[in-house]
């Protein structure tokens, strides 16, 4: 974990002007209430991940590409976790309306839920997007563990830029990624720009590679 910020950090595998990048904006997550963690490849930010959360925790997750490209979706699949897995409940309901309806239920009262965003700012305003809003929903209000796991492709320089790729570089991407499954593709339907949040509820792991989009 990362400690005080007020003094140069070394992130290991980073550039100099990278680890400067990433000190800048740990500093100004924490001034914003986020705790930020750094895991420098996958396989740490995995462990990271686990280690933040308690044997016999209920766990939920919004759709993420980069929680299944570290592992978590996996394991939490396996019985053996050691977690109590919430979306295979929900997914477990045929019915669609009661489907949506367990999903939120089990969403909003999980001790822990995760997934990722598509912007961080070097200022600290963190980006996410979502077309229905599944995933904001639960970030903003409900569950008291939020953990956000992103990789280091995020990063943007500010506010401005955050929104810029959250446009131009993940909705694309994300658009392509629907397609290629049958879908009709995506769109942005709920855009949350997070300012802040009271101290220790959610907490950002930033990976040294690039993951999600």
């Amino acid at each position: 974990m990362v400690g005080r910020m007020d003094v140069e950090v070394e992130f290991p595998g980073l550039e100099p002007a990278t680890n400067a990048r990433v000190g800048r904006t740990f500093l100004a997550l924490k001034e914003r209430g986020i705790t930020p963690i750094y895991g420098p490849d996958r396989r740490a930010a995995l462990e990271t991940v686990t280690a933040l959360i308690p044997k016999g925790s209920t766990v939920a997750h919004g759709s993420s590409t980069t929680l299944q490209e570290i592992g978590f979706v996996d394991l939490l699949r396996d019985p053996a976790s050691g977690y109590r897995y919430l979306n295979a409940e929900w997914q477990a309901e045929s019915d669609q309306t009661r489907r949506g309806r367990i999903r939120a239920k089990l969403s909003i009262e999980a001790d822990y839920f995760l997934g990722s965003v598509q912007a961080i700012s070097e200022t600290g305003e963190v980006i996410g997007a979502d077309q229905s809003g599944s995933r904001q929903a639960f970030y903003v209000y409900g569950p008291p563990h939020v953990i956000w796991v992103a990789g280091i492709n995020k990063i943007v320089p500010n506010l401005e830029s955050g929104l810029r790729r959250v446009r131009e570089v993940a909705l694309p991407l994300e658009d392509q990624r629907m397609k290629r499954q049958g879908g009709h593709g995506s769109s942005i339907g709920k855009l949350v720009i997070y300012e802040r949040d009271r101290p220790g509820r959610i907490t950002l792991v930033l990976v040294g590679e690039t993951l999600g989009f």
